[in-house]
């Protein structure tokens, strides 16, 4: 039976990030599974549409890879989210798993980085081994996506965490909860001097680049700046740490050996 490996991210249109990231990830998913043909899909339309324009780079959608699977005649598909949180890109993926289950005799998805209470706690160790070394009055900040959907409460969960355990770090998001202005106030009380700016992202993209590490007037660097505290932004995606990359390996393989529980 034709057994075939889909690695799904968000996606990229720095191809540089990509390598780093996307790529790091998908070599060791596929190393782990050699039995297994490696796919790649996308979820954001924007990005596809863009490496198609820029560099007629043509990248599947997750809908339009498993289609053409099961036209190649593959009937056993493990599918690995790259996402972070189980949010809108995620249940997208999952529904259209549910959709296409009928076509293949196996298709099993390995859950997004923030699954479960151990991955948060995973999650830090990894990040400890990527985070400088900070003095009693500085803080690594790390800068979420967020989202609309109620799985941004992984965000806040992980910055309470990180305080429960005393880690030296703080987690904010672009788009939701914890937003920066709120960080920013509870390190003043903290009377932190410094900041070290990291991307809590698979790719150290658009937000990082601009939003996190820029010299524009809204930026996460320029808006610790004006307060007083110095921020060093860093840009490296969490697909660069080889923890993260095993946390991914692990969660695809959690999703098998549950598939061959069910069906024992």
């Amino acid at each position: 039976m034709k057994k075939a490996l889909l690695v799904v991210s968000f996606g990229t249109s720095y191809h540089d990030t990509c390598e780093k990231n996307i790529v790091a990830c998908e070599r060791e998913l596929a190393a782990s599974c050699p039995d297994r043909t490696l796919f790649r899909a996308f979820t954001s339309g924007m990005i596809i549409r863009k490496l198609r324009q820029r560099d007629n780079l043509h990248i599947d959608t997750p809908l339009e890879a498993l289609q053409k699977l099961a036209e190649q005649g593959y009937q056993d598909v493990a599918i690995q989210s790259l996402h972070i949180i189980n949010g809108d890109e995620y249940e997208k993926i999952a529904r259209e798993v549910q959709t296409m289950r009928p076509l293949f005799k196996r298709l099993v998805i390995g859950a997004p980085l923030l699954s479960s209470h151990e991955d948060y706690l995973h999650l830090m160790q990894a990040l400890s081994r990527q985070m400088p070394m900070v003095a009693a009055d500085e803080r690594v900040v790390f800068m979420g996506h967020g989202a609309s959907h109620h799985a941004f409460a992984a965000y806040a969960c992980l910055d309470h965490m990180m305080a429960a355990h005393r880690f030296p770090a703080r987690v904010g998001a672009v788009e939701s909860y914890p937003e920066i202005d709120v960080i920013i106030d509870s390190l003043r009380r903290e009377d932190v001097k410094a900041v070290h700016l990291m991307p809590l992202m698979l790719v150290a993209g658009d937000h990082a680049i601009n939003d996190m590490a820029s010299d524009d007037d809204d930026s996460w660097k320029t808006q610790f700046e004006r307060v007083g505290i110095v921020a060093t932004p860093w840009l490296q995606g969490l697909g660069e740490n080889a923890d993260i990359r095993a946390m991914f390996v692990q969660h695809l393989h959690q999703a098998l050996e549950h598939a061959l529980e069910v069906a024992a």
